[in-house]
């Protein structure tokens, strides 16, 4: 086997892994698949000779190559000018691909996924390397450009936001109930079906890309949620069951065209965050008309 031949072998092995590292880091699976492809050719350019772990060579590779795309994103302008709402795996109900599942373990929701999306560049690499994936300070020290302190510091910042994020309830069959009756109340303009199970402190993302064009917001509160569901009730008829990264969610299509792709964070019974993406071109890069993700 020449050097070649070995270090596909060895890239093709960690490719799943690398994904899951890029995917955190980005929020998004075509950003993430990107990452993963630009590092292979740094792969291909560098001299590995002398690593022993090329499996923890590659994590902090495809960790800079991230940052760096994180970077160039804000300073494109390509951010909407309210919350962002992450790029969601989109699967059937009736269960998830193996590599989707290996994608979103340790629980990546999109309530986690819109915490990450608050953190600067920095303190999203430093939480992500460190908290999720097991990466020594000391080398991540180096891709941020700090000393191991300070990059323990960037992750701790993290750790403190990611905290603040109430577990969402493990019953998938809970879960659906609850998104349906949501779903129920929204077609039939039940208002008072809906409150029902809206969590006080509910919170609604929208996002609708990049303004002008676009567009994003935050609601918070029961009126505010239920005002901003109103405007959207006409297109209820078109939702159809989904799960979204994992959890029940669903999608919005007509005419063959996916509308939206909405994410709920069920606790206790009750919705108590809602993430819409609505963001034409984000949808496009979603395979979500057969649910594939």
């Amino acid at each position: 086997m020449d050097d070649r031949e070995y270090l596909t072998r060895q890239f093709e092995a960690h490719r799943v892994h690398l994904r899951s590292v890029a995917y955190r880091m980005l929020g998004s699976l075509s950003d993430a698949d990107d990452a993963v492809q630009e590092s292979w050719v740094r792969l291909n350019r560098a001299d590995t000779s002398a690593v022993a772990n090329l499996g923890g060579w590659l994590t902090t590779v495809v960790a800079r190559v991230s940052l760096d795309m994180l970077r160039a994103r804000r300073a494109r302008g390509e951010e909407p000018l309210g919350p962002r709402v992450p790029e969601p795996i989109v699967s059937r109900e009736d269960g998830m691909d193996p590599e989707h599942e290996a994608l979103l373990a340790d629980g990546v929701g999109l309530a986690l996924l819109v915490v990450l999306e608050q953190l600067s560049p920095p303190e999203r690499l430093a939480f992500v390397l460190h908290d999720m994936f097991a990466v020594p300070f000391e080398e991540i020290a180096p891709v941020v450009g700090r000393s191991p302190a300070a990059a323990r510091q960037l992750a701790s910042r993290a750790r403190r936001r990611v905290r603040g994020t109430p577990p969402p309830d493990a019953d998938l069959a809970r879960q659906r109930r609850v998104v349906d009756a949501f779903m129920a109340a929204a077609r039939e303009g039940d208002f008072d079906a809906l409150v029902a199970v809206l969590d006080p402190g509910i919170v609604m993302r929208v996002d609708r890309g990049p303004a002008p064009a676009g567009g994003s917001a935050e609601f918070r509160g029961v009126p505010a949620v239920v005002e901003q569901v109103a405007t959207f009730a006409p297109l209820a008829r078109f939702a159809r069951p989904a799960l979204v990264n994992g959890a029940a969610g669903f999608v919005v299509e007509r005419g063959g065209r996916p509308l939206a792709v909405a994410g709920f964070t069920v606790v206790d019974g009750r919705v108590v965050e809602i993430d819409l993406l609505a963001d034409p071109a984000r949808l496009r890069a979603l395979d979500v008309a057969t649910g594939d993700g």
